[in-house]
C-alpha cells in the first residue's frame, strides 16, 4: 500500500501548486485590472481551476490516509 502513500503525495503536491498558481494569478490580475469587469472577468476564469485544485489535493491527501490506514 506504500503505493497508494505516493500517488497521494503526488496528487497533493499537484494540488498545491495549482493553489500557488491560482493565487498568483489573481494577484497579478488585482494589480493590472483597470476597472472592476476586467478583475471580475479575470477571476471567473480562475475559479474552476481553483476549485480543480482544491479537488485534486482533497483525493491525494485521502489516498494518503488510505495507504496509511491499510
Amino acid at each position: 500500500m506504500e503505493i497508494l502513500i505516493w500517488i497521494g503525495t503526488i496528487l497533493s503536491l499537484l494540488g498545491l501548486l495549482g493553489l500557488l498558481w491560482c493565487i498568483r494569478t489573481v494577484l497579478r490580475a488585482k494589480k493590472t485590472a483597470v476597472s472592476d469587469n476586467e478583475l471580475k472577468i479575470s477571476l471567473k476564469k480562475v475559479v474552476p481551476l481553483n476549485m480543480a485544485a482544491l479537488f485534486l489535493s482533497a483525493i491525494g491527501l485521502m489516498l494518503v490516509i488510505l495507504g496509511i490506514l491499510l
